[in-house]
Parts: structure tokens; C-alpha cells; sequence
């Protein structure tokens, strides 16, 4: 073989190595766009304490499939006027890319302070996470949510709109890891349902997809 043939061969073995990489990193990708839809039923047990039924359904991948189901049960407890705790326990399966299923089990404790102030209604919730996944150690989180709302338009309507953002501390990786920032409506149809329409950004480098564009609903129902 030739000089020139063998150094043209040697620049293209090489380009190929250059290559292989990039391309690795180009099939990853970190952002989606996703629907979420909650539902969850509100069962008075007795005074202060409600029994809690939860499901979730998440679409992703562009909205193109289901990528995340949740069921889970819990207990509302209300500690005075403005504080509400909340043990619950949740089942996950989650199917975030085509080659990765991931199976969850997670308990979490959570308490909120929920008060008005000046017209606005102002709520802090504090929530500690373990978390059992199969395909992952088992770790512990910590959220932490604040949110404002507002009424707006006739009283009749019961019409409100909040603001929140959520900021989420990891202790497998000792670093504040991802970010809600969410804008949405909540409307009281009646007695029994609730209903929240929202748009969610959420941001985070550590999972695969971990920036997020949502449209989300939250039909909450309460016997």
C-alpha cells in the first residue's frame, strides 16, 4: 500500500474515533415535553385525619407515549389551623427512554403551612423522600415547595392563581439537583372536586430527560 493511501486510511480510523462519542452524546437527550394528570380521592376518617388515594399519569417522549404510572395511598393530618402533615407510600413504574424501566417503591413525610396574608394565600411544604428503586441505590431527598395564590375574578367563582417553586436537595449526590417552577389555576367546581390546570418548567442535570416543559392537571376529589 502506498504512503498517501495508508496516511488517508490512518485520518479516517481516526476521524471514526473522534466520531463514535459525539455520537453517543447526541442520541441523549435531556429535554421533554410531557402531560401529567393526577387524581386523587380525599376520605374524612375521623376529625383532623383524611385517608388519601392517589394515581398519576404521565406521557412523555414528546407526548407521544406513557412514561410514568403512580399509585399510592396516604393520610392527611391537620395539626392546628395552619399545618397539615402527611405520611404517605407510592408505587412507580416509569419507562423515561425506550431501553430504561425503572420499578419504585417510596415512602415520604410531608408538612405544610398553608396561610392567608394581605389577600394572598401562602403555603410551604417541607418533604422528606426515601426512595427503593431497582435500578438505582436506595437514596434520601428533601423538596421544599413554596407557592402563592390569588382569587381572581368573582368571588363566585372560585377561581384562583398560584405561583410555586420547588427546589430538591439529594443526598446520593450532597447537591441540590433539580428545580419547579410552576403557574396555574385552581378552580373549586364544587363540594367534591377541585380542579388545577398548570404549566410547569422543571430543571435538572442529573436525569435523563431532566428538563422538562409540562402541562399538568390535578383533579382532586373529597368525599
Amino acid at each position: 500500500m502506498s504512503r498517501p493511501s495508508l496516511h488517508l486510511l490512518n485520518c479516517i480510523f481516526l476521524l471514526l474515533l473522534v466520531s463514535i462519542p459525539v455520537l453517543g452524546q447526541v442520541a441523549i437527550d435531556h429535554t421533554d415535553v410531557q402531560n401529567w394528570n393526577d387524581v386523587s380521592l380525599t376520605v374524612p376518617v375521623y376529625g383532623p385525619v383524611d385517608f388519601v388515594v392517589q394515581g398519576t399519569l404521565r406521557n412523555g417522549r414528546n407526548l407521544t407515549r406513557p412514561v410514568d404510572e403512580r399509585v399510592g395511598v396516604g393520610f392527611s393530618i391537620k395539626a392546628g389551623k395552619y399545618l397539615t402533615f402527611t405520611p404517605s407510600y407510592i408505587h412507580i413504574y416509569m419507562q423515561p427512554t425506550k431501553i430504561r424501566h425503572v420499578y419504585e417503591e417510596r415512602l415520604s413525610l410531608a408538612s405544610t403551612v398553608r396561610f392567608p396574608l394581605g389577600g394572598f394565600v401562602i403555603s410551604d411544604r417541607n418533604t422528606y423522600e426515601r426512595r427503593y428503586r431497582t435500578l438505582a441505590a436506595t437514596s434520601t431527598r428533601y423538596r421544599n415547595r413554596l407557592q402563592v395564590e390569588h382569587p381572581i375574578g368573582p368571588a363566585k367563582h372560585k377561581l384562583s392563581l398560584y405561583v410555586s417553586d420547588e427546589v430538591f436537595y439529594d443526598w446520593s449526590f450532597n447537591a441540590w439537583v433539580r428545580n419547579r417552577f410552576a403557574v396555574g389555576t385552581s378552580k373549586v367546581v364544587n363540594k367534591h372536586l377541585t380542579l388545577d390546570l398548570y404549566y410547569m418548567r422543571q430543571n435538572d442535570g442529573r436525569s435523563i430527560p431532566g428538563d422538562l416543559h409540562i402541562i399538568g392537571t390535578n383533579w382532586r376529589f373529597k368525599l
